[in-house]
């Protein structure tokens, strides 16, 4: 006999549902997320397989919340799953009442998914390399988004007192950034002028020569055509200097950041031979590894596409056939096979030869992209 176990996976505590081969309840009962508790959960599931024979247990989540549970119990030479959330949303909501959510009734539907299915991802621990890489890849994701949303606020309130600055200014440039953590509106910045501007640029870290004047001067002609105060100025300026300072810290942090990736990748087994790769660079070679682990896992690389979401979906049902595009698989595996096309069809004449191939066709750009990624 065998024996099926399910994991609803929660911060403060999991739900645990164990089931026979014939999905008949075992076991039913709730698990603190404590070494202590799992420890306790852990000894009965051995106990059960003692008992009644292998155990296989479903998890709905990996790392994260469940990263002691999920150690514990391959320390303990438990067999485990992974059974993704959608297809325990999915399973559930296709029996009696499945509108009803609880915990208990999420763990049985994952103990008897795992019963009926034979294709669910063993789960393994990862060596450190790759934890590392998930680490400072989801880290780096982070500082990304914080600096694209203080970029934004930046913009609307420079926007609101001096938006003649504001077209001339890039506050994702150094350059940018320098000027605005100092110099905002316009009456500050006529009293200073070309001269004096471009001087402080150059001071702070702006090489180039021609860049400094440039910069300095189109912050001079914008002011020079605002005459006008406006109502919070001051309190706004003040604002744009502190989101100026943060996001060139930001820029800083972020570019050690990802020599900590490059170093990490260089050092890793396979990270040569993936960025090899057209369009694959440090940084997509680190999302690669950290969002597919064990490259073993995947049997071909149609499978690889397939969960990628890059392979074309079969549709047929009658005498209907067709084939269109995914709509699922693993969105931070799909973004990196799109961002490594689009970057290979700037370097890579044979990658810039197959994207024009199917532009001609009459596919567009995000189709011949897709098709790009699906052919690497």
């Amino acid at each position: 006999m065998t024996v099926q176990a399910g994991f609803d996976i929660a911060k403060d505590f999991h739900w645990l549902a164990v089931t026979d081969d014939r999905g008949r309840p075992l076991s039913n009962h709730r698990v603190d997320n404590t070494p202590e508790a799992i420890t306790d959960a852990v000894a009965e599931l051995l106990a059960v397989q003692g008992e009644y024979g292998q155990v296989t247990v479903g998890l709905d989540i990996l790392g994260g919340i469940a990263g002691l549970l999920t150690a514990m119990l391959l320390a303990a030479g438990l067999r485990c799953v992974h059974l993704p959330g959608l297809a325990v949303n999915r399973a559930r909501r296709g029996t009696r009442g499945g509108e009803n959510k609880s915990d208990p009734r999420d763990a049985k539907t994952i103990a008897e998914q795992v019963m009926l299915r034979d294709d669910l991802r063993v789960v393994d621990l990862p060596d450190e390399q790759t934890t590392e890489l998930r680490l400072l890849v989801s880290h780096r994701t982070t500082l990304v988004k914080e600096a694209t949303a203080r970029t934004s606020r930046l913009r609307d309130l420079l926007t609101g007192i001096h938006p003649g600055l504001e077209r001339v200014v890039d506050p994702t440039s150094q350059s940018g950034l320098v000027l605005l953590g100092h110099y905002v509106t316009a009456a500050e910045i006529r009293r200073a002028g070309p001269a004096r501007i471009a001087a402080y640029l150059r001071r702070h870290r702006v090489s180039k020569q021609t860049t400094a004047q440039a910069l300095a001067d189109a912050a001079v002609a914008a002011a020079r055509a605002q005459q006008v105060s406006l109502p919070g100025e001051r309190r706004t300026a003040a604002l744009v200097r502190e989101l100026a300072d943060d996001l060139a810290a930001g820029k800083a942090r972020l570019k050690a950041l990802e020599a900590e990736i490059e170093e990490l990748v260089t050092a890793h087994q396979d990270g040569a031979l993936i960025r090899s790769l057209p369009g694959m660079g440090a940084v997509l070679t680190a999302e690669f590894i950290a969002a597919v682990g064990d490259i073993r896992r995947f049997t071909s690389a149609d499978a690889l596409a397939a969960a990628s979401g890059v392979a074309p979906v079969l549709t047929q049902s009658g005498k209907v056939r067709y084939s269109r595009s995914a709509t699922g698989g693993d969105k931070a595996l799909k973004r990196v096979f799109y961002q490594a096309s689009f970057c290979s069809i700037q370097r890579d004449p044979t990658s810039r030869t197959y994207y024009d191939r199917k532009r001609a066709e009459g596919k567009r750009h995000h189709q011949a992209l897709i098709a790009l990624a699906r052919r690497k």
